[in-house]
């Protein structure tokens, strides 16, 4: 097996080290300021991750991304651990994109994938539920249908960059009792529309996440990404596409923790 990186993938690895490089010139104090904005990210920032087609590694080509792999992932992973960079890679691209690749339809993809790619628009993915631990199954947020659409009730925790991402992918339940593993259902949704009320934080780690609830929230059925009651099978597949970018983010932080200790020395 080779695991050498190619040409095209060294001079990604170079150009995202470099621009954080850029970006975050003293992490302590780069990350203290940025976060003082009121989406605790730089958005100019962010237009330069655009810029440089970071924002559209993941997805196909003919939903208007480049088209590449896990392993192009990864290295922007690296890059962030090494700066421990705000910017919401982690939640628009890895978590809200990787829905988007496996649930939406075509036309879904092809309208949302260029806004993302350009930096217009930021995702969220509104999953995690007060009992709902590790149980990715366990949802109690419901989606009643209702004429043409549905209905979103319930309350979702810990919503990463969920106080300032332009759209919700909401985790609501179609059918079934709380941990039945059908009925799932995946639904777009405005993050500042009526009934949606937002309560953003800052984590311990100098990010932001959100509380957010949903009451008498009504989106359309051109709102719901795939089956409106199998959409378990492209969120596990998205957790663990996600679990190995967290590992690769790892990855970049200890290999700076490594050189700052062999300088130490």
């Amino acid at each position: 097996m080779d695991l050498e990186l190619s040409d095209d993938q060294r001079l990604l690895k170079d150009s995202v080290n470099g621009l954080l490089a850029r970006r975050y010139p003293d992490v302590v104090k780069t990350r203290v300021e940025m976060a003082k904005e009121p989406s605790g990210y730089s958005a100019a920032g962010w237009k330069e991750w655009a810029d440089q087609g970071l924002l559209a590694i993941p997805f196909a080509e003919d939903d208007g991304g480049l088209g590449q792999g896990p392993v192009e992932l990864m290295l922007v992973g690296e890059a962030i651990g090494r700066t421990l960079a705000l910017e919401p890679f982690f939640a628009t691209v890895v978590l809200g994109g990787g829905v988007l690749r496996h649930a939406a339809t075509a036309s879904q993809r092809t309208t949302l994938v260029p806004e993302i790619a350009s930096g217009a628009l930021t995702l969220a993915l509104a999953h995690q539920e007060k009992q709902s631990r590790f149980d990715f199954f366990d949802v109690a947020t419901t989606a009643k249908a209702d004429g043409d659409g549905y209905v979103l009730e319930g309350e979702k925790l810990v919503v990463l960059n969920g106080d300032s991402a332009g759209k919700l992918i909401v985790v609501a339940r179609t059918a079934g009792d709380r941990r039945a593993k059908d009925g799932l259902g995946l639904f777009l949704d405005d993050a500042k529309g009526p009934g949606v009320s937002v309560r953003g934080y800052p984590t311990q780690d100098g990010r932001r996440a959100a509380d957010i609830s949903f009451s008498s929230v009504k989106v359309g059925k051109d709102a719901v990404l795939g089956d409106p009651g199998k959409g378990l099978a492209a969120l596990e597949r998205t957790a663990d596409e996600a679990i190995s970018f967290l590992a690769a983010e790892a990855v970049g932080a200890m290999e700076v923790l490594h050189e700052a200790t062999v300088d130490y020395l």
